[in-house]
Protein backbone atom coordinates (compact mmCIF):
# COMPACT_ATOMS: atom_id res chain seq x y z
CA UNK A 1 0.00 0.00 0.00
CA UNK A 2 1.56 3.32 -1.14
CA UNK A 3 1.65 6.39 1.12
CA UNK A 4 -0.03 9.64 0.07
CA UNK A 5 2.46 12.37 -0.79
CA UNK A 6 2.84 15.08 1.85
CA UNK A 7 1.35 18.37 0.61
CA UNK A 8 3.25 21.49 1.61
CA UNK A 9 0.93 24.46 2.22
CA UNK A 10 1.36 27.49 -0.03
CA UNK A 11 0.59 31.16 0.50
CA UNK A 12 -3.03 31.90 -0.37
CA UNK A 13 -1.91 35.06 -2.18
CA UNK A 14 1.20 33.60 -3.80
CA UNK A 15 0.54 29.94 -4.71
CA UNK A 16 4.11 29.48 -5.91
CA UNK A 17 5.52 30.10 -2.43
CA UNK A 18 5.53 27.32 0.14
CA UNK A 19 5.04 28.34 3.76
CA UNK A 20 4.24 26.93 7.17
CA UNK A 21 3.25 30.33 8.62
CA UNK A 22 -0.46 30.95 9.17
CA UNK A 23 -2.48 34.06 9.93
CA UNK A 24 -3.41 34.05 13.61
CA UNK A 25 -6.89 35.42 12.80
CA UNK A 26 -8.10 33.47 9.74
CA UNK A 27 -5.56 30.57 9.83
CA UNK A 28 -4.74 30.91 6.13
CA UNK A 29 -1.13 30.20 5.12
CA UNK A 30 0.88 33.34 4.35
CA UNK A 31 4.39 33.82 3.04
CA UNK A 32 6.93 36.26 4.55
CA UNK A 33 6.03 38.87 1.92
CA UNK A 34 2.40 38.92 3.08
CA UNK A 35 2.65 38.58 6.83
CA UNK A 36 2.25 41.53 9.17
CA UNK A 37 3.61 41.29 12.68
CA UNK A 38 0.88 41.36 15.31
CA UNK A 39 0.89 41.38 19.12
CA UNK A 40 0.67 37.59 18.89
CA UNK A 41 1.98 35.89 15.76
CA UNK A 42 1.36 37.31 12.28
CA UNK A 43 -1.68 38.43 10.28
CA UNK A 44 -2.50 38.50 6.59
CA UNK A 45 -3.15 41.81 4.75
CA UNK A 46 -6.94 41.28 4.66
CA UNK A 47 -7.20 40.69 8.40
CA UNK A 48 -5.02 43.74 9.09
CA UNK A 49 -7.28 45.91 6.91
CA UNK A 50 -10.39 44.54 8.60
CA UNK A 51 -8.92 45.22 12.02
CA UNK A 52 -8.24 48.85 11.10
CA UNK A 53 -11.89 49.32 10.16
CA UNK A 54 -13.15 48.15 13.54
CA UNK A 55 -10.39 49.66 15.69
CA UNK A 56 -11.09 53.12 17.09
CA UNK A 57 -8.45 55.71 16.25
CA UNK A 58 -6.36 57.10 19.08
CA UNK A 59 -7.86 60.20 20.72
CA UNK A 60 -6.34 63.08 22.61
CA UNK A 61 -7.44 64.04 26.12
CA UNK A 62 -9.98 66.43 24.55
CA UNK A 63 -11.49 64.12 21.94
CA UNK A 64 -9.38 65.00 18.90
CA UNK A 65 -7.57 62.50 16.71
CA UNK A 66 -3.83 61.96 16.84
CA UNK A 67 -3.60 63.33 13.28
CA UNK A 68 -3.28 66.78 14.82
CA UNK A 69 0.29 65.99 15.80
CA UNK A 70 1.33 66.51 12.18
CA UNK A 71 0.34 70.19 12.35
CA UNK A 72 -1.54 70.22 9.06
CA UNK A 73 -3.99 72.97 10.03
CA UNK A 74 -1.26 75.18 11.48
CA UNK A 75 0.78 74.87 8.31
CA UNK A 76 -2.28 75.50 6.15
CA UNK A 77 -3.23 78.63 8.08
CA UNK A 78 0.30 79.98 7.71
CA UNK A 79 0.19 79.19 4.00
CA UNK A 80 -3.11 81.03 3.57
CA UNK A 81 -1.79 84.10 5.40
CA UNK A 82 1.37 84.16 3.30
CA UNK A 83 -0.63 83.73 0.08
CA UNK A 84 -2.92 86.62 1.04
CA UNK A 85 0.14 88.78 1.78
CA UNK A 86 1.51 88.03 -1.67
CA UNK A 87 -1.84 88.94 -3.21
CA UNK A 88 -1.83 92.17 -1.20
CA UNK A 89 1.59 93.04 -2.63
CA UNK A 90 0.42 92.23 -6.16
CA UNK A 91 -2.59 94.52 -5.82
CA UNK A 92 -0.94 97.26 -3.77
CA UNK A 93 2.71 97.28 -4.81
CA UNK A 94 5.75 97.34 -2.56
CA UNK A 95 3.97 99.80 -0.27
CA UNK A 96 2.16 96.74 1.08
CA UNK A 97 5.48 95.45 2.44
CA UNK A 98 6.78 98.48 4.34
CA UNK A 99 6.62 102.26 4.49
CA UNK A 100 3.64 102.61 6.80
CA UNK A 101 3.39 102.75 10.59
CA UNK A 102 5.99 101.91 13.26
CA UNK A 103 8.61 104.10 11.61
CA UNK A 104 7.99 102.60 8.19
CA UNK A 105 8.30 98.99 9.30
CA UNK A 106 4.66 98.23 8.58
CA UNK A 107 2.94 98.31 5.22
CA UNK A 108 0.34 100.73 3.94
CA UNK A 109 -3.27 100.21 2.96
CA UNK A 110 -3.83 98.22 -0.24
CA UNK A 111 -6.99 97.53 -2.23
CA UNK A 112 -7.09 94.12 -0.53
CA UNK A 113 -6.90 95.49 3.03
CA UNK A 114 -9.54 98.09 2.19
CA UNK A 115 -11.77 95.30 0.88
CA UNK A 116 -11.29 92.92 3.82
CA UNK A 117 -10.55 95.00 6.94
CA UNK A 118 -12.86 95.36 9.94
CA UNK A 119 -14.47 98.79 9.78
CA UNK A 120 -18.10 99.89 10.20
CA UNK A 121 -17.95 102.40 7.36
CA UNK A 122 -15.25 103.30 4.86
CA UNK A 123 -15.42 105.21 1.59
CA UNK A 124 -13.34 104.18 -1.39
CA UNK A 125 -14.03 104.25 -5.08
CA UNK A 126 -16.66 106.88 -4.39
CA UNK A 127 -18.86 104.35 -2.57
CA UNK A 128 -19.62 103.56 1.07
CA UNK A 129 -18.41 100.18 2.30
CA UNK A 130 -17.97 98.40 5.63
CA UNK A 131 -19.43 95.75 7.93
CA UNK A 132 -22.41 97.96 8.71
CA UNK A 133 -23.08 98.14 4.98
CA UNK A 134 -23.62 94.39 4.83
CA UNK A 135 -20.02 93.34 4.15
CA UNK A 136 -19.94 90.81 6.98
CA UNK A 137 -17.18 88.81 5.36
CA UNK A 138 -14.76 91.41 6.73
CA UNK A 139 -15.10 89.83 10.17
CA UNK A 140 -13.42 86.71 8.72
CA UNK A 141 -11.10 88.07 6.02
CA UNK A 142 -9.46 90.56 8.38
CA UNK A 143 -7.77 87.76 10.32
CA UNK A 144 -5.84 86.75 7.17
CA UNK A 145 -4.69 90.25 6.16
CA UNK A 146 -1.61 92.12 7.40
CA UNK A 147 0.01 95.52 7.16
CA UNK A 148 3.44 94.61 5.86
CA UNK A 149 5.82 91.69 6.13
CA UNK A 150 6.91 92.46 9.71
CA UNK A 151 3.29 92.33 10.87
CA UNK A 152 2.89 89.01 9.07
CA UNK A 153 6.12 87.47 10.37
CA UNK A 154 5.37 88.28 14.02
CA UNK A 155 1.93 86.68 13.86
CA UNK A 156 3.06 83.66 11.85
CA UNK A 157 5.94 82.98 14.24
CA UNK A 158 3.53 82.96 17.17
CA UNK A 159 1.09 80.78 15.23
CA UNK A 160 3.86 78.30 14.37
CA UNK A 161 5.03 77.98 18.00
CA UNK A 162 1.63 77.90 19.73
CA UNK A 163 -0.51 76.44 16.96
CA UNK A 164 1.32 73.13 16.66
CA UNK A 165 1.06 72.51 20.41
CA UNK A 166 -2.65 73.23 20.46
CA UNK A 167 -3.38 71.26 17.32
CA UNK A 168 -1.59 68.24 18.78
CA UNK A 169 -3.63 68.53 21.98
CA UNK A 170 -7.04 69.30 20.49
CA UNK A 171 -6.92 67.62 17.09
CA UNK A 172 -7.34 69.32 13.73
CA UNK A 173 -11.07 70.11 13.71
CA UNK A 174 -11.22 71.43 17.27
CA UNK A 175 -8.08 73.50 16.77
CA UNK A 176 -9.46 75.07 13.58
CA UNK A 177 -12.73 75.87 15.33
CA UNK A 178 -10.81 77.50 18.19
CA UNK A 179 -8.68 79.56 15.80
CA UNK A 180 -11.63 80.84 13.78
CA UNK A 181 -13.74 81.59 16.85
CA UNK A 182 -10.91 83.53 18.50
CA UNK A 183 -10.16 85.46 15.33
CA UNK A 184 -13.84 86.22 14.82
CA UNK A 185 -14.21 87.21 18.48
CA UNK A 186 -11.40 89.72 18.22
CA UNK A 187 -12.77 91.20 15.01
CA UNK A 188 -16.26 91.45 16.48
CA UNK A 189 -14.83 93.24 19.53
CA UNK A 190 -13.04 95.67 17.23
CA UNK A 191 -16.30 96.28 15.37
CA UNK A 192 -18.20 96.82 18.62
CA UNK A 193 -15.76 99.01 20.52
CA UNK A 194 -13.40 100.62 17.97
CA UNK A 195 -15.66 102.07 15.27
CA UNK A 196 -13.08 104.67 14.19
CA UNK A 197 -10.26 102.18 13.49
CA UNK A 198 -9.49 99.95 10.53
CA UNK A 199 -8.39 96.56 11.84
CA UNK A 200 -6.58 93.64 10.17
CA UNK A 201 -4.23 90.89 11.33
CA UNK A 202 -4.11 87.34 12.66
CA UNK A 203 -3.25 88.67 16.11
CA UNK A 204 -6.90 88.39 17.19
CA UNK A 205 -6.68 84.63 16.63
CA UNK A 206 -3.13 84.41 18.03
CA UNK A 207 -4.19 86.09 21.28
CA UNK A 208 -6.98 83.53 21.49
CA UNK A 209 -4.44 80.73 21.07
CA UNK A 210 -2.31 82.14 23.89
CA UNK A 211 -5.34 82.13 26.19
CA UNK A 212 -6.20 78.62 25.03
CA UNK A 213 -2.73 77.32 25.89
CA UNK A 214 -3.22 78.68 29.42
CA UNK A 215 -6.61 76.94 29.74
CA UNK A 216 -5.31 73.65 28.34
CA UNK A 217 -2.31 73.62 30.69
CA UNK A 218 -4.58 74.29 33.67
CA UNK A 219 -6.91 71.48 32.58
CA UNK A 220 -3.99 69.06 32.31
CA UNK A 221 -2.73 70.27 35.72
CA UNK A 222 0.58 71.36 34.21
CA UNK A 223 2.57 74.50 34.93
CA UNK A 224 1.35 77.66 33.19
CA UNK A 225 4.68 79.39 33.83
CA UNK A 226 5.82 79.17 30.18
CA UNK A 227 2.77 81.00 28.76
CA UNK A 228 2.00 83.61 31.44
CA UNK A 229 5.00 85.87 30.61
CA UNK A 230 4.14 85.64 26.91
CA UNK A 231 0.57 86.80 27.56
CA UNK A 232 1.69 89.59 29.89
CA UNK A 233 4.34 90.92 27.47
CA UNK A 234 1.90 90.92 24.56
CA UNK A 235 -0.72 92.71 26.65
CA UNK A 236 1.84 95.37 27.62
CA UNK A 237 2.70 95.89 23.94
CA UNK A 238 -1.00 96.09 23.14
CA UNK A 239 -1.56 99.00 25.54
CA UNK A 240 1.77 100.79 25.07
CA UNK A 241 2.38 100.72 21.31
CA UNK A 242 0.19 102.94 19.16
CA UNK A 243 -1.87 101.78 16.18
CA UNK A 244 -2.67 98.42 17.77
CA UNK A 245 -6.27 97.24 18.10
CA UNK A 246 -6.67 96.94 21.86
CA UNK A 247 -10.27 95.76 21.58
CA UNK A 248 -9.31 93.22 18.90
CA UNK A 249 -6.53 91.69 20.99
CA UNK A 250 -8.61 91.58 24.16
CA UNK A 251 -11.62 90.21 22.30
CA UNK A 252 -9.53 87.41 20.79
CA UNK A 253 -8.02 86.65 24.19
CA UNK A 254 -11.41 86.41 25.92
CA UNK A 255 -13.19 84.42 23.20
CA UNK A 256 -10.18 82.11 22.83
CA UNK A 257 -10.29 81.40 26.57
CA UNK A 258 -14.04 80.74 26.42
CA UNK A 259 -13.78 78.38 23.45
CA UNK A 260 -10.82 76.57 25.01
CA UNK A 261 -12.81 76.17 28.22
CA UNK A 262 -15.64 74.53 26.29
CA UNK A 263 -13.23 72.16 24.53
CA UNK A 264 -11.12 71.35 27.58
CA UNK A 265 -13.79 70.95 30.26
CA UNK A 266 -16.45 69.13 28.26
CA UNK A 267 -17.62 66.00 30.12
CA UNK A 268 -16.30 62.76 28.69
CA UNK A 269 -19.82 61.43 28.09
CA UNK A 270 -21.25 63.15 25.00
CA UNK A 271 -18.10 65.25 24.84
CA UNK A 272 -18.36 66.07 21.15
CA UNK A 273 -21.99 67.16 21.45
CA UNK A 274 -21.14 69.41 24.40
CA UNK A 275 -18.21 70.93 22.50
CA UNK A 276 -20.24 71.57 19.34
CA UNK A 277 -23.14 73.11 21.26
CA UNK A 278 -20.81 75.20 23.43
CA UNK A 279 -18.86 76.59 20.50
CA UNK A 280 -22.15 77.13 18.65
CA UNK A 281 -23.46 79.25 21.53
CA UNK A 282 -20.31 81.39 21.44
CA UNK A 283 -20.67 81.85 17.68
CA UNK A 284 -24.36 82.75 18.01
CA UNK A 285 -23.57 85.30 20.72
CA UNK A 286 -20.94 86.95 18.53
CA UNK A 287 -23.28 87.15 15.54
CA UNK A 288 -26.08 88.54 17.72
CA UNK A 289 -23.71 91.24 19.00
CA UNK A 290 -22.84 92.17 15.42
CA UNK A 291 -26.52 92.46 14.49
CA UNK A 292 -27.32 94.66 17.49
CA UNK A 293 -24.29 96.88 16.87
CA UNK A 294 -25.12 97.21 13.19
CA UNK A 295 -28.66 98.33 14.03
CA UNK A 296 -27.22 100.99 16.34
CA UNK A 297 -24.87 102.21 13.60
CA UNK A 298 -27.73 102.49 11.11
CA UNK A 299 -30.26 104.04 13.47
Amino acid sequence: MSESPVTVPVCYRHPSKETYIRCTRCDRPICPDCMNEASVGHQCPECVAEGRKTQRSARTAFGGTAAGRVGTITRTLIGVNVAVMILSVVTGGLGAVAGGGWGGLLGNQTPLTLWGSVVPFVTYGGELHGVAEGEWWRLITAMFLHYGVLHLLMNMYALWIIGRELEASLGRVRFLALYLLAGLGGNVASYLFSPDSISVGASTAVFGLMAAIFVILKRLKRSVAPIVPVIVINLVFTFVISNISVSGHLGGLIVGAMAAGVLAYAPKNNRTVFQVVGCGIILAALLAAVVVRTMSYLS
